[in-house]
């Protein structure tokens, strides 16, 4: 199966199924001599795992990291790193009724036209489940931007209708509730619509924003390497991602170019800017300022309503779906748009380091 291998010098390949044995990921590019355990990983796993309120999937999932390879007395040594999570808790026959039919919202209709089979339980490998192995090589990457002052912020702005504005935001806030919401008020606005749709048999998405200290300016190339290019693709590789903003986003479409464009400023002999409408970037490449970005996370697709479908044979079907499901993504989802976003800001890092000769008479000579 092609698709599961994304970087080009800081490299990570996924592997598994949601009701296979295990799921993992491989680590290429990787720098020897990065402190780094299976402790570090786990943090971040459990930002992910099923089952941490009334809110997520049911699952019962310890999600333990396992490094099988590429460490060795608590460093890494620049050969592959091997991540294993192991699943414990599936239920397969909670999939029984689909193994023929077609789930609205979901990728068995696209799977089964494309290799004519396909993994029922839970989704197989297009199940969110695959995300564990990009959150524990995250993991790895934002130990490799905390070694360069790199910080990356994430959260959730809005869930359905209920949305933080920018001016009330309490960063404080966000580990001290379920949603990741930076405001306590909000948070429980957002569990009060929550438990609505619950009761109605139903699921809610949200936006999720990610913001980046420390960058320098210049990571990111003008053409088809872009930064924010970069980000997007990583982003909208997100199973339940729908769209990708940054900067100001879609709202620049009505602004005028007086509004829109970014002054530049200088203090102390450092070049900064006034605003940062642009979010970070500038032609592709970061300009030193705060990059910000945002991205829109559908509803879960598996709710509890009758829907009307079809079977594998164009037959009419009406599908409940029964088992265990996130009424709302996005709390979970917040640590893995933080950690595509360490992924692909490394990976950017180390092309970077080629990009001028003074670099690489800096390393050699």
């Amino acid at each position: 199966m092609a698709g599961s291998i994304y970087g080009k010098i800081f490299q990570i390949s996924t592997w598994g199924e949601s009701h296979g044995k295990g799921i993992g990921v491989i680590i290429d590019g990787c720098p020897a001599g990065l402190p780094l355990n299976e402790d570090d990983i786990q943090i971040y796993l459990n930002r992910r795992k099923p089952g941490q309120s009334k809110f997520t999937t049911m699952r019962k999932e310890s999600d333990e990291a396992e490094i099988i390879s590429g460490v060795f007395e608590g460093k890494t040594t620049g050969t592959p790193i091997s991540i294993l999570i192991r699943n414990q808790d599936q239920r397969s026959r909670d999939y029984g009724n689909i193994m023929n039919t077609y789930r609205p919202g979901h990728a068995d209709f696209t799977f089964d036209q494309k290799y004519g089979f396909r993994d029922y339980r839970g989704g197989g490998r297009s199940s969110g489940r695959e995300t564990a192995g990009r959150v524990a090589a995250g993991a790895v990457a934002a130990k490799i931007l905390k070694e360069l002052g790199i910080k990356i912020l994430t959260y959730t702005k809005a869930i359905g209708p209920v949305s933080v504005p920018e001016n009330e935001y309490d960063f404080s806030q966000i580990n001290q509730n379920k949603l990741y919401m930076p405001n306590a008020d909000y948070a429980r606005q957002a569990s009060d619509y929550l438990e609505k749709c619950l009761q109605e048999q139903d699921s809610s998405g949200g936006i999720i924003e990610c913001v980046v200290t420390g960058l320098p300016a210049g990571l990111g190339d003008t053409v088809f390497d872009k930064l924010d290019a970069n980000l997007a693709k990583a982003m909208l590789s997100i199973g339940a991602v729908k769209g990708f903003e940054i900067g100001d986003g879609f709202a620049a479409a009505t602004a005028k170019g007086s509004e829109n464009n970014d002054s530049f400023c200088s203090e102390n002999g450092e070049i900064s800017k006034f605003t940062n409408h642009a979010g970070g970037t500038l032609g592709g490449m970061s300009d030193g300022s705060p990059l910000i970005f945002r991205v829109a996370v559908k509803p879960t697709p598996s709710i509890s309503q009758a829907q009307e479908t079809v079977d594998k044979d164009g037959n009419p079907v009406s599908l409940t779906i029964t088992g265990r499901h996130d009424p709302v993504i996005v709390p979970r989802a917040v640590v893995v748009v933080e950690s595509m976003t360490a992924i692909t800001l490394v990976d950017l890092l180390f092309t970077n380091m080629s990009a001028k000769m003074e670099s690489l008479k800096a390393f050699y000579l």
